[in-house]
């Protein structure tokens, strides 16, 4: 039994270098189902970190790029209990100049956006959400910046 354990070990060591997906959130998790009240549905956080989230992905399913930092782990997770036709997340940060990377639930669906309009804040709106588990990151434009954000669901 003993020699079983020590041929073990380098495997074991393999194995916990091998990255998982993240089963956590920095942040709140928002959940969502057809009819939700917009009024409720806020998550708060804020952005930290050096990870450049364009690791994540390059650009969108829409070409858009995906830029922006934060931390590796997800800062939130959205959970849709149904497909949704149409979806919009928004950042208020006061104006800062902030980003947003979403991972769908097949891992493989990237929807990246930043700096939305005149406030700086970043918005993604989009068609076709399938019901599931997203991974949310909310990033600034300068590594390291702390913004304090709300981010809603409309």
């Amino acid at each position: 039994m003993l020699s079983l354990n020590r041929s073990c070990f380098p495997l074991l060591i393999l194995l916990g270098a091998v990255p998982v997906m993240a089963e956590r959130a920095n942040f709140e998790t928002l959940t969502l189902a057809s009819g939700f009240n917009k009024a409720t549905a806020i998550v708060r956080g804020y952005t930290s970190g050096s990870y450049s989230l364009s690791s994540l992905a390059n650009s969108d399913r829409d070409k858009r790029p995906c830029i922006g930092y934060g931390d590796p782990n997800p800062d939130h997770i959205l959970i849709l209990e149904n497909d949704f036709p149409k979806l919009a997340l928004q950042v208020n940060s006061g104006g800062k100049d902030t980003t947003l990377v979403i991972r769908g639930p097949d891992q493989n669906t990237i929807r990246c956006n930043f700096s939305a309009s005149d406030t700086q804040d970043a918005r993604i709106e989009d068609e076709d959400w399938k019901a599931g588990r997203y991974e949310v990151w909310v990033g600034s434009m300068a590594a390291g910046q702390r913004l304090n954000y709300r981010l809603s669901a409309q």
